[in-house]
């Protein structure tokens, strides 16, 4: 068998020169890797905690990386072509997607009790407050509230007048646009 091949599918083995590895062992350390990291931990801490090289740490995640800049959230109500606006914020490398369509939204309210909701309202306030920049689908009054609300840069796309009744499709590539300006210009600061 050549150098490099793989020596069996089924068990996800591959021999590299006289050594055996495992396909399943190294996707299970760069997750606990990737993990640790996502949760805050520095380089040099995942190194210690792993038993690896820093520098393997940060090639790593440079292998990966898709977006660099600031933390970027994308929040919308009521949105009719939530799939494919989810898909193209995924595509783009958007850290946090929150939205709804007009019966997820109404759900919501009528199926959670008041203070339940207001909770959950709060929790998402204060995650927002994470995101260096917030791109805001929603009514005129909603965006006003939100930008008044959360103090950091909110980019408010106004998709109708309030109160918004029905779901309002929305212009994806003009959003998908907006996120690569927003990349642009976080590039250009560095």
């Amino acid at each position: 068998m050549r150098e490099g091949c793989p020596i069996s599918t089924s068990m996800r083995l591959i021999r590299v020169g006289d050594k055996i590895l495992s396909r399943d062992k190294i996707t299970a350390k760069i997750d606990e890797i990737l993990t640790l990291r996502a949760s805050g931990l520095s380089q040099i801490d995942v190194a210690k905690i792993l038993n690896v090289d820093r520098p393997f740490v940060s090639r790593l995640e440079s292998l990966g990386e898709i977006a660099k800049g600031g933390k970027l959230a994308l929040v919308g109500f009521p949105i009719g072509n939530k799939v494919e606006l989810e898909k193209m914020a995924f595509e783009e490398g958007v850290e946090f997607v929150y939205i709804l369509t007009d019966k997820e939204r109404w759900s919501m309210v009528s199926n959670t009790d008041g203070a339940m909701l207001v909770n959950d309202l709060l929790e998402l306030l204060q995650n927002l407050k994470n995101f260096d920049t917030i791109i805001l689908l929603a009514s005129n009054l909603r965006s006003q509230y939100a930008e008044n609300i959360i103090g950091k840069q909110v980019i408010s796309l106004e998709i109708g007048k309030s109160p918004i009744k029905d779901d309002v499709e929305v212009d994806v590539e003009r959003v998908r646009k907006i996120i690569k300006e927003i990349r642009q210009k976080e590039g250009e600061k560095k």
